[in-house]
Formats: C-alpha cells, structure tokens, sequence
C-alpha cells in the first residue's frame, strides 16, 4: 500500500512540473508574422517571378511550411484596383519562401495582398506588399 502512495505521489509531481513546465512557454501570436518581398521592383511583361519571404518578426527566421491560401495582385497602389492579374504559386525556394508567377503588363505599382496560415498557430497571417513593374 505504502508503494503504491508512493507512486501516484511520484506522478502527481510529474504531472504539476510538466504543467508548470509548460505554462512558461512563449506562444507566438499571429501578428509576429510578417510577409517580405524579396525584390521589390519586377521588370514589366509575362511570366515574371515574385518571391516572398514570411518571417517570425520576433526571432527574424523564416517560416517554412506555411499554407498560402488566398493571393490576389492588382494595381490598387495607382488607383487601378480593377486591374488585377493572375498569380501561381510556383514550386522551389529556401524554406520559408513561397515564389509566385505573374503577368506585370504594365509599369507601375502593384499590389500582392496575400493570406497564409501557420502551422500551430491560431489565425491567418495577411500582408499587402507593393511590388513596382518597370521597364
């Protein structure tokens, strides 16, 4: 009997220090995600690609995994919101970027609004990042 006390004893301190344990990590908020472009200006025309780079603002690292789930890229920034083109996500990149390939047809500022979702955080990561076409 006396052992058997002696074990749940055992458990219960283990189980309280592995709460107190736990109860002392920082969780990351959704808002300590941030989108980067890579390059912020493009050479107008077909088939150019945009990479963009999602970082833990707190640690400055990339994030890789990401699900990206809603992008949209207009020329809303030259009061031309009605003009959007078509944006793919494209395969490759360093862990944490996510590259994509568009159709800049003018010159000008464009912008990307993006939406991600972050493995084992609550919430959607969202950006509007300006990318200017030039010549």
């Amino acid at each position: 009997m006396n052992r058997l006390n002696s074990s749940r004893s055992v458990r219960a301190a283990l189980v309280g220090f592995a709460v107190i344990g736990t109860a002392g990590i920082a969780r990351a908020d959704i808002k300590d995600y941030e989108f980067k472009l890579a390059e912020p200006t493009v050479t107008a025309g077909k088939d150019k690609i945009v990479t963009v780079q999602l970082v833990n603002k707190k640690t400055g690292k990339p994030v890789p995994d990401a699900v990206i789930f809603a992008t949209r890229l207009d020329m809303a920034p030259d009061g031309m919101a009605e003009m959007s083109t078509k944006i793919v996500r494209e395969p490759g990149g360093e862990p944490g970027s996510y590259r994509f390939k568009a159709a800049f047809g003018m010159e000008g500022r464009w912008l990307l609004s993006i939406g991600a979702k972050v493995q084992g955080e609550t919430g959607t990561v969202e950006g509007k990042l300006v990318i200017t076409a030039q010549k």
